[in-house]
């Protein structure tokens, strides 16, 4: 345990105390964002605050982690390293595409042909290697069942080890784009994607924790009683180390945030999220913990899909926090709403990784 506080105490004083030295950074290179046309006229406001925070918090997670594993005498786990590789390569898609914004003076970055290629490769790179490195008992970081609580019965090497790569890689990549791109998108708002990402990591150490405590010994199989999980207490640690980055972080980025964490910090945040559910078999949950992410991006499939039917807008404006914005809702008030909702989906989806332990499904 004093590991897993470790990790997340030191990253959190470092986000809280060298954020303020970034910002500072930022406002004298005149790195500051672009604010959308088509968007809530009082956005106009924030152009110009300094953005590419998420250099911070990642920063501050990977030194949190480097302190944990000198704490505990040993080197970070095969699963810490992928985490934070995917984390960390979607981060620097994410730093590229807030850098050509920043320099060309506009509010698009990347093409999204850039976008695909970058988060493709990262993406590809990690499934294929989260197939690899068994442990003793032959667990590898990944599996190629599909997860709820844990694997189920579906697997898709059903055809045989190359197709189930090629299945897996299919479909963990599309985790990753769903994830990087929900946490992009719910980052509208000051505080708003920080403050729900907080209680979604959050969770996840809580899960972390869980399933190294009920961890499979090394000859015994997985079964209602515990989990086939390789790192578990190591996935519990960069949770851990994201959650006190974001605590730090959100100092700077509640309302009037004096800083925004950037493509830099959402794709990086959706690419954590995205490695915690797929190396903790807890793929389908993670839709439940993180499931104010997920309304977003349907009221967002919504609006598109509506509109290309019907010619009509359901939403006002989509995601759905600018709905509300649009709707007369004070910034401040849909934030900390959506916070609440936010909370309720986290502590839905323990409630359910708890139960099904206690009940043994």
């Amino acid at each position: 345990m004093i590991a897993i506080l470790v990790a997340g105490g030191t990253a959190l004083v470092l986000s809280l105390l060298l954020t303020p030295l970034f910002i500072r950074y930022l406002v004298h290179k005149q790195y500051g964002q672009f604010i959308r046309q088509d968007g809530p006229t009082a956005h106009f406001t924030k152009r110009g605050t300094p953005t590419m925070g998420g250099v911070v918090i990642i920063g501050s997670v990977l030194v949190g982690v480097a302190a944990s594993a000198i704490v505990a005498g040993r080197l970070p786990s095969v699963s810490t390293f992928l985490a934070l590789f995917l984390m960390t390569g979607l981060g620097l898609v994410g730093f590229l595409d807030d850098f050509i914004k920043i320099s060309r003076q506009r509010s698009l970055g990347l093409s999204a042909r850039g976008k695909i290629i970058g988060q493709g490769f990262v993406g590809i790179a990690f499934s294929v290697l989260a197939l690899n490195f068994p442990d003793a008992s032959f667990r590898t970081p990944a599996s190629t069942k599909i997860s709820f609580v844990r694997d189920t019965g579906i697997d898709l090497a059903f055809a045989g080890a190359t197709i189930g790569l090629i299945l897996f890689v299919l479909w963990a990549n599309f985790l990753i784009t769903a994830w990087s791109n929900a946490v992009n998108l719910t980052d509208g708002l000051d505080g708003l994607a920080t403050g729900v990402s907080l209680m979604v990591f959050g969770a996840y150490t809580f899960v972390g924790i869980w399933q190294w405590n009920q961890r499979c010994a090394v000859i015994t199989s997985a079964g209602p009683s515990c989990y086939e999980v390789r790192d578990p207490w190591d996935l519990a640690v960069v949770a851990a180390a994201i959650t006190g980055a974001l605590f730090g972080f959100l100092w700077w980025n509640a309302s009037p945030a004096k800083i925004f964490m950037g493509d830099t910090g959402s794709l990086a945040l959706g690419g954590a999220l995205a490695a915690l559910s797929i190396l903790t078999r807890t793929e389908i949950l993670a839709a439940i913990i993180g499931g104010l992410f997920v309304v977003i991006v349907m009221s967002d499939v919504i609006q598109i899909g509506g509109f290309k039917l019907t010619g009509k807008r359901v939403f006002k404006m989509a995601p759905l926090h600018h709905h509300f914005e649009l709707s007369g809702w004070g910034e401040v008030t849909i934030v900390i709403r959506f916070w609440i909702i936010a909370g309720l989906f986290a502590a839905l989806g323990i409630g359910l990784f708890y139960t099904e332990w206690v009940a043994g499904w």
